[in-house]
């Protein structure tokens, strides 16, 4: 079955796009998409005024950061099908067929992959290096090799918002949202798309470097539950890794006729914890195998 516009939301969270936001909203219109919901986070300029004068729906943020407005959202909106964008005039509105088409074919989450075919000078040198890097650290922690997990540009069914338990509320949520898909074995689909330059008016709100250890920080800290033999494994790892440094240098000195009694100690505590910490990621890994398990015997009973 084809899926219809009336039964697609358009969410589109906002902060100072007073420059793009009344073009986007106009093309999706064209397109026969009328229920747009906009959450804006007080904006400074005539963001949230430009949107109403259109007609659609705009609802004022009740915190900060993008996540606390996906939150807010997905909490309002009960459509079928719902399709993010954001507000800056980087994605395409007539490209939304691509998602839909994957949502019509059985995705539960799709992701718009924007180095597919990304504009001139829409990523920097730095943004384009930590996305990669960000895309492998994601691979090695969930197993899910995407093209791109930061992406904006994305489509859910209303079954998969209910399925997610999102938390983060600055630029981490699109890590968690994919965190949470690849979690709940939700079929997840990656799309090619258009990614343009940011309009030249708008200012960026994304720090690469601060925002990006945010990002890396939350593929980890999600992985303690989700992958604890990554979380583990990599702890465990540094442990030991410290401990053989300080044996070579307890080694040396005792070599050379000096002896560290307590260095010697420490060290070989620090190795052994170390080896604990991959005993644990072995056992955490059995439990949450177990826990899926279970879990697909509740989906295949249902």
């Amino acid at each position: 079955m084809t899926i219809q516009p009336e039964d697609v939301c358009i969410f589109i969270p906002t902060l100072n796009e007073s420059k793009t936001i009344g073009p986007i909203i106009d093309e999706f219109r064209s397109l026969g998409f009328s229920n747009i919901l906009v959450i804006d986070g007080h904006s400074k300029d005539k963001t949230a005024e430009i949107a109403r004068e259109r007609g659609v729906n705009v609802v004022m943020q009740t915190g900060n950061g993008k996540g606390q407005a996906v939150i807010q959202a997905f909490n309002i909106i009960d459509s079928e099908y719902v399709i993010m964008m954001d507000g800056d005039a980087t994605y395409l509105p007539s490209e939304v067929h691509l998602l839909l088409d994957a949502l019509e074919n059985g995705a539960g989450h799709v992701i718009g992959n924007r180095f597919a075919n990304p504009g001139k000078g829409a990523f920097t040198r730095l943004n384009s290096t930590g996305n990669k890097i960000l895309n492998k650290l994601f691979g090695f922690a969930y197993g899910g090799w995407l093209d791109d997990i930061l992406s904006g540009y994305r489509g859910f069914t209303n079954d998969t918002i209910q399925k997610m338990a999102l938390t983060q509320k600055g630029f981490e949520i699109e890590t968690e949202i994919t965190v949470e898909c690849v979690r709940n074995e939700i079929n997840i689909k990656v799309v090619p798309i258009t990614y343009l330059p940011r309009h030249g008016d708008g200012d960026t709100k994304l720090n690469p470097v601060s925002d990006g250890f945010r990002i890396m920080r939350t593929i980890f800290n999600m992985a303690r539950i989700n992958n604890p033999l990554f979380y583990f494994s990599v702890i465990g790892g540094i442990t030991i890794l410290i401990g053989f440094v300080a044996g070579i240098y307890v080694l040396n000195e005792w070599m050379n006729g000096i002896t560290h009694q307590l260095l010697a100690i420490f060290t070989t505590l620090i190795i052994i914890i170390g080896i604990q910490m991959f005993i644990f990621a072995m056992m955490g890994d059995l439990i949450v195998s177990l826990h899926k398990e279970t879990m697909r015997g509740f989906r295949r009973q249902k």
